[in-house]
């Protein structure tokens, strides 16, 4: 292939997206992403903004870099090749080559393996599915591109991207030394109710909210798992019957035989099951902590991954424990080893957590070399009680 009209269009379509993305607030991630790396991959759920990462870097870095973006889903590539492509494009002097959705092109990890081997000159950047695990792609990459993991908004990014309050991460032992405060704002909690409901997903703010996360979760189940996982349409089904009664349960712990029962596959299934969903951001598995390397500890406990998920999926009859419990997980996971605490509700670096409303007390604490009551409905915390919406407050 040589250059030529169609993937001039490849061009054009890449500008208009450029030229169509905003750039005043940016993702946690941006600045932690080593762009020097000949190859890397953005991987994440459905709808945390994965595209738009790469869209701003193409447009900051302007004309200093001569980049292409594709998506893999473009009816191009019914006829092209990945590989041609890049190829074409790094004769025409291309520097960076940036694939959006990998995962939808058959044979992707053989191609991009190719283009690392045997293109030099060329920066190759994808952004795929949290699900995919680029060690299990036909082609070993996870020794040639680094794989970032990018999550929903904090309560941080939110306050930045909705309500234009600008503040920098804050470490656990900043928040566990009452250093948590929101500039300009006297009342925190209104603010973050609205975060529990709409904050997490930064399409939070369209009118069609509920309806988008709806889609998001059923595409996730029925469509990204079994294609990835090589399943059946039937499966599909059997996942989203799972999220129903995780959904109706969390935060359980989980007895598999039973779950197998209910949803009509085998315990080991089930287990499996619980995994992908997990990578594919739908639920967070609790566990328990180990010692080993590489060694995942027993499911404690099973949470909806995020507390949008969590009120979309309740239909008004949500637990206010079990909301509590989820975002104090979710947003703490994604620099911390969270793990189930035999005393209370979690550990973290050998720190016990109870997390509760405002009446909750300091009796599960007793026997904690260091306790931390976490409490919601409170605007300011004292000694060891924090409020729990500092805990938004670290990425």
């Amino acid at each position: 292939m040589g250059g030529g009209e169609p993937m001039q269009r490849l061009f054009e379509t890449m500008q208009r997206m450029v030229d169509g993305v905003p750039t005043g607030f940016k993702r946690y991630l941006y600045p932690q992403i080593n762009w020097e790396n000949k190859m890397l991959g953005l991987v994440g759920p459905r709808g945390v903004g994965k595209t738009t990462l790469f869209l701003q870097r193409i447009k900051e870095r302007g004309s200093a870099e001569k980049p292409l973006f594709v998506s893999a889903d473009n009816l191009y590539f019914a006829d092209h090749t990945l590989y041609d492509t890049a190829e074409g494009f790094l004769k025409m002097g291309g520097t960076h080559f940036f694939i959006d959705e990998v995962h939808k092109y058959p044979g992707w990890s053989r191609e991009l393996k190719m283009m690392y081997d045997m293109l030099p000159g060329l920066h190759v950047f994808f952004t795929g599915s949290s699900v995919l695990d680029i060690e299990k792609g036909e082609a070993d990459l996870s020794r040639r591109a680094p794989r970032y993991l990018l999550q929903g908004l904090s309560f941080r990014e939110y306050l930045a991207m909705r309500h234009g309050i600008e503040m920098e991460p804050l470490s656990l032992d900043e928040i566990l030394g009452q250093q948590a405060l929101l500039p300009g704002i006297d009342h925190p909690l209104p603010l973050f109710h609205d975060y529990l409901r709409t904050g997490y997903y930064p399409f939070g703010v369209d009118p069609d909210f509920d309806m988008e996360l709806g889609q998001v979760v059923v595409r996730t189940l029925e469509v990204d798992i079994p294609s990835f996982a090589s399943m059946t349409v039937s499966t599909g089904r059997k996942l989203r019957k799972l999220m129903a009664y995780v959904s109706v349960l969390s935060p359980f712990k989980p007895n598999f035989a039973q779950l197998a029962g209910q949803v009509g596959v085998s315990r080991n299934n089930v287990e499996e099951y619980l995994l992908l969903m997990e990578k594919a951001g739908m639920i967070a598995q609790l566990r328990t902590k180990v010692t080993g390397l590489n060694s995942l500890g027993k499911v404690e406990k099973v949470y909806l991954d995020n507390t949008n998920i969590l009120y979309g999926l309740s239909d008004g009859s949500e637990n206010v424990g079990s909301v509590r419990e989820t975002f104090f997980f979710n947003q703490m996971r994604v620099n911390h080893k969270v793990t189930a605490s035999p005393l209370a509700d979690f550990e973290i670096n050998g720190i016990t957590f109870e997390v509760g409303g405002r009446s909750k007390g300091q009796r599960q604490l007793a026997g904690a070399a260091r306790g931390v009551v976490v409490k919601d409905d409170i605007e300011y915390g004292f000694g060891n009680t924090v409020p729990l919406w500092a805990f938004g407050l670290t990425y």
